[in-house]
């Protein structure tokens, strides 16, 4: 009998294997098609000089002019700028619009989540059409209207270098804020309720609480949304794309933009590739030293 379970177990255990193998075909068939192909493609891409009906290999010459290359290094400074602008501050906006809405009742807080989180679910393009109206220089666009009432005179807002990346840093911090409030929300409901309690009975303030309580308990959340954060800034394009054009002078020329028109403006696709692949070692590097010097109390 020891002889006869020991071979039905032993193909009971390969038509299981046999069964997981084929579930997650799926996913690694679609993980191969369209993430591992395009990135070894664009790794090969960027050894060569391009061209549909035959490519050249030219070693490191792409990214020796990636390098050389003083719209590249402005459009990194645009980039750092935008980032250090945006990501900290929508992090604080987040957290206190979250904090704001736990004390509602539970309708209160789904409407108020389903409001804030409609910008991210709406298009882009519709979004940046309302922006590009708001911001219009003339004296129908909404912002010139409502600073006309403190005898400010119109300003041309995306078409100045002094005023183009403030207003795509504004246009940050007035919008996308749906998934860090849900993701601050859910933290916030996590929070024991017995910690308040006994800060209350030490006679702790509001904002005791909030410093002693509140901000390390959010801690995980916050490192995921600075991380995530981080990362999306970087690859900004749609905004820049969309509003400004990377201009004026690019004042707004991001990475991600300078990409765009290398690969398909001006056809360059071996020093796209190198552009890119640079953009996602340096992404790599910021994300490697936020986990390392913020993540170190941090518990999952």
């Amino acid at each position: 009998m020891a002889n006869i379970a020991k071979p039905m177990k032993k193909r009971r255990f390969n038509e299981e294997g046999v069964w997981g193998y084929v579930f997650i075909a799926v996913a690694l068939i679609a993980f191969a098609m369209f993430t591992a192909y395009p990135v070894i493609k664009a790794i090969i891409i960027s050894f060569q000089d391009f061209k549909p009906l035959g490519s050249t290999f030219i070693g490191f010459d792409n990214y020796v002019a990636t390098l050389k290359d003083e719209l590249f290094w402005k459009s990194l400074k645009n980039t750092v700028v935008y980032t250090i602008a945006t990501v900290p501050v929508n992090l604080l906006l987040s957290m206190g619009i979250a904090i704001l809405i736990l004390p509602l009742k539970k309708k209160t807080q789904s409407f108020f989540k389903g409001v804030y989180y409609l910008p991210v679910v709406a298009s882009g393009v519709a979004l940046s059409v309302v922006w590009l109206w708001i911001y219009d220089p003339m004296s129908g666009g909404i912002l010139n209207q409502l600073l006309s009432f403190f005898g400010v005179e119109n300003k041309n807002w995306l078409g100045t270098s002094s005023n183009a990346m403030f207003s795509l840093v504004l246009m940050s911090w007035l919008s996308s804020h749906g998934t860090s409030i849900i993701i601050y929300l859910a933290g916030l409901l996590g929070i024991d309720e017995t910690y308040y309690e006994a800060a209350e009975l030490d006679g702790a303030n509001f904002f005791q609480r909030l410093w002693h309580i509140v901000v390390p308990s959010l801690k995980p959340a916050t490192l995921f949304l600075l991380v995530t954060g981080v990362i999306g800034s970087f690859q900004v394009f749609q905004n820049a794309f969309l509003m400004t054009g990377g201009g004026p002078d690019n004042a707004t020329t991001m990475v991600g933009l300078l990409i765009f028109n290398n690969a398909f403006t001006f056809m360059d696709f071996g020093k796209a590739s190198a552009q890119s692949l640079i953009l996602a070692l340096i992404i790599a590097l910021i994300s490697l030293i936020q986990f390392k010097y913020a993540g170190k109390d941090v518990e999952y």
